[in-house]
């Protein structure tokens, strides 16, 4: 979720958009609020109430104060802004059409109730760190929960008085919400096989771990311009879709210098896509830190504040270029340079680690697939209860909507395996849920059009028994991702079937559908380049039509494709008709 606008300043945006005459290294016509160019003083509301007070502070506010007071004791620019910094959001009113999302204030759509995520970082959780997120779930929640395409976990219903005894929970498992939201470092994606593969690269989780510990919570980095994502592997899968982050960093070997990382920069989708791009430096796991901070510190004091829709990195690289962000990097944040390195190879597998895998110690993992993410009503709890009784040692969240449980002994795997199916997860998936991610949707989300995750796991399965005869010829998933607004938490433009949620007229009705991108991927086993997906001109298909439409599609791709060409392929080459 983003930040809501009105129509006006939305408009307001839009003129200010086209008037912009950025010229540099001088100052721009008119000031796009660099820090280190135009000075701090503030352009828009979301720069001023960010500048009146540190919103890492609202924490001491929520405790002592909201949470004993209640709802209607929240100042607006806490409920509205700084409450982001801490992973809450207040969610949607229920009964509110999506035809309504873009003409309603705030204030009217909003219910008294928050989602709140928990940022896991690539972190191993335990079966004591599961179970606290379960009962979480379960005492605050509604027994609501997802596993988010962040490697967050998601919940929603959750009230302002019980914070603090969730913060408390949390803490005791070192488990965090701090700049889960807001204009501010995201939560990282790690890779979900850290330290336990054997065909590891390098092992990411030291320096995840002392990046958090310098930096997460640092006042300093608390005012950016927007969100500021970051995605660090070491596996050769290449399992944290790097390109699309803002800062990422990915695992390869040097000829000379050995294990390390290549630097990405500047990726992000929403209704603006660009995917990252290299800088061509090798970077170490001991100047990673560095490096990562400098990054940042280019986007703090750099980056575009004027525009909320113009404010991410990937719009100072596309003004600067590589080889300018290059030299800022090294010549004013980090005082050296950084040697030329390799890129990434070719993934070796599918990144979302499904099924089972021998670990380097002997031990497996075992990779499992809910519907779309959703984890509630007991699952949480439920897999801590196998975790434990298997002998396993903890499990880990996937930037895919997965879990993938590591340490499990070698003669209990297939114990795993079938305990894993009563809680709703599946080391072995349809192609189709394997694949399949949505976005939370209208059902809590402010800014959704329409509902997705019920509407995913409904197309999921209508196709598994459709197309069962087709997966076995395929061979191979046909990812599917259904996003509920254009700002794509979904990766809608880096799927093989993307999916805009949006207001559609058929035979004079407005209801409830999708615009359709084909062709959309990112680096992965059977494809060497990232590519965002083509948009089907024309194209609008109802919410209840969708499985209908993906079977089409996918049969159409099943007889004309050329040999062993993907999806993608095919989708990129097809005329308008073939892809109706």
């Amino acid at each position: 979720m983003t930040t809501q606008t009105t129509p006006a300043e939305q408009a307001s945006d839009a003129a200010a958009a086209r008037s912009e005459r950025p010229a540099r290294p001088a100052r721009a016509a008119r000031p796009n609020g660099q820090w280190k160019i135009d000075g701090k003083t503030p352009l828009n509301h979301n720069e001023e109430f960010k500048q009146e007070s540190d919103s890492l502070a609202v924490r001491e506010r929520i405790e002592n104060i909201y949470a004993h007071e209640g709802f209607d004791s929240i100042p607006g620019d806490d409920l509205h802004g700084r409450f982001r910094w801490w992973g809450l959001y207040t969610q949607r009113k229920p009964g509110i059409d999506g035809g309504r999302t873009a003409t309603l204030e705030p204030h009217e759509l909003e219910d008294r109730y928050f989602m709140l995520r928990v940022r896991t970082d690539g972190q191993a959780l335990d079966a004591n760190a599961l179970r606290v997120l379960g009962e979480i779930s379960a005492d605050f929640a509604r027994g609501s929960a997802d596993i988010t395409d962040r490697q967050n976990i998601q919940y929603h219903w959750i009230e302002v008085e019980s914070m603090p005894e969730i913060w408390r929970r949390l803490d005791a498992v070192n488990l965090e919400t701090t700049t889960a939201c807001g204009d501010s470092p995201r939560p990282f994606l790690g890779s979900p096989v850290a330290g336990v593969a054997a065909d590891e690269i390098l092992d990411p989780t030291p320096v995840i771990l002392e990046i958090k510990k310098r930096y997460i919570g640092d006042p300093d980095l608390a005012n950016l311009p927007r969100k500021f994502k970051t995605a660090i592997t070491g596996h050769p899968s290449l399992d944290v879709v790097h390109e699309i982050n803002d800062i990422s960093l990915v695992g390869v070997r040097h000829p000379e210098l050995g294990a390390g990382f290549d630097l990405w920069v500047g990726g992000g989708l929403s209704t603006n896509p660009r995917l990252g791009e290299r800088l061509g430096v090798f970077v170490t796991a001991e100047q990673a830190p560095d490096v990562w901070h400098g990054v940042v510190q280019i986007f703090r004091d750099y980056g575009y504040r004027r525009l909320r829709n113009k404010a991410r990195l990937k719009f100072l690289l596309k003004d600067w270029g590589t080889e300018k962000f290059r030299e800022v990097l090294q010549s004013e944040y980090l005082g050296y340079e950084l040697p030329d390195g390799p890129a990434p190879a070719p993934a070796t597998r599918p990144g979302d680690h499904v099924g089972v895998h021998e670990q380097k110690d002997g031990r497996f993992y075992v990779g499992a697939a809910p519907v779309v993410g959703r984890v509630g009503g007991g699952t949480l709890t439920g897999l801590a209860d196998l975790v434990e009784k298997v002998g396993a040692e903890a499990a880990r969240l996937t930037a895919h909507q997965k879990v993938v449980i590591l340490g499990v002994p070698a003669d209990r795997v297939d114990e795993l395996v079938e305990g894993l199916e009563p809680l709703g997860l599946t080391a072995r998936p349809s192609l189709f849920r394997r694949s399949t991610i949505a976005c939370t949707g209208i059902e809590y989300c402010k800014l959704a059009i329409v509902e997705t995750k019920d509407t995913a796991a409904r197309v999921i399965g209508e196709l598994e028994d459709r197309l069962g005869d087709v997966e076995a010829r395929l061979g191979r998933p046909i990812s599917l991702n259904v996003n509920g607004c254009p700002n794509s938490c979904a990766r809608i433009q880096t799927a093989d079937i993307g999916l805009k949620g949006q207001i559609i007229t058929v035979d004079g009705e407005q209801v409830p559908g999708f615009q359709v991108h084909l062709g959309g991927g990112l680096v992965e086993k059977g494809r060497d380049t990232a590519e965002l997906g083509r948009t089907v001109r024309g194209l609008k298909v109802p919410s209840t039509d969708l499985a209908d439409y993906v079977e089409r599609v996918v049969r159409r791709y099943e007889s004309d494709r050329d040999g062993t060409e993907t999806f993608a392929q095919w989708a990129h080459r097809a005329d308008e008709e073939a892809l109706q």
